[in-house]
């Protein structure tokens, strides 16, 4: 469960660093008030833990557990 939710954190942070690349819009941002508000910054937190998480999936034998 917790890989899941991790991943969907990941996949989240990837789509907002598309719409920033492509359309220059940060949606996270968009959507919750801004870049310092406090609700994105723990958003933003949650991303970037997410994605450290995630390089476990490289090393790790996590490949049947993600789906």
């Amino acid at each position: 469960m917790f890989n899941k939710l991790a991943l969907l954190l990941v996949i989240i942070g990837a789509i907002n660093w598309g719409a920033i690349g492509i359309f220059g819009i940060d949606l996270v941002a968009t959507i919750f008030g801004g870049q310092d508000a406090l609700l994105s910054r723990v958003i933003y937190t949650l991303v970037g833990l997410s994605g450290i998480w995630c390089i476990s999936f490289l090393f790790g034998k996590h490949d049947t557990d993600v789906m």
